[in-house]
């Protein structure tokens, strides 16, 4: 069941840490990034093996970001979502969104218990395009 309440007031939301951002173009995490770029959202790219990915700087972790997040954008498998998870808590995220075939239930209701509006199994990008006339 698609809640359509919370996924607006992620969309609402503006900066985008995006983990598991890849530098090729054909992955999701890039084409949906770009896209959200694209529509006024500041993207920053985690990856522990790249530096800069096009124009953006990228950072090994998100404590290693300097400013507020508000998604963490997850683009990893699912054994690395209670880790990221943790992090996105530490850093006081105020949402955490885990894209199509990404999901686990116990990191979602501990983030949840931290106050933290989570999404699993769906699109980021699918989700503004579907929603996209009611966050003007």
């Amino acid at each position: 069941m698609i809640d359509s309440s919370t996924i607006t007031k992620i969309l609402k939301l503006r900066t985008i840490a995006v983990v598991g951002f890849s530098s090729k173009i054909e992955r999701p995490s890039n084409f949906v990034s770009k896209y959200m770029k694209e529509n006024g959202y500041k993207i920053i790219p985690v990856n522990p093996t790249q530096k800069k990915i096009g124009t953006l700087e990228c950072f090994p972790n998100l404590e290693s970001i300097n400013e507020k997040v508000d998604i963490v954008n997850i683009f990893r498998r699912n054994e690395y979502v209670p880790e990221i998870v943790e992090s996105a808590i530490s850093i006081r995220a105020k949402s955490i969104w885990m894209q199509d075939s990404v999901h686990n239930i116990e990191s979602a209701t501990k983030a949840k218990k931290a106050g933290i509006m989570v999404i699993m199994n769906d699109c980021l990008m699918r989700q503004h395009k579907r929603l996209i006339r009611l966050l003007k």
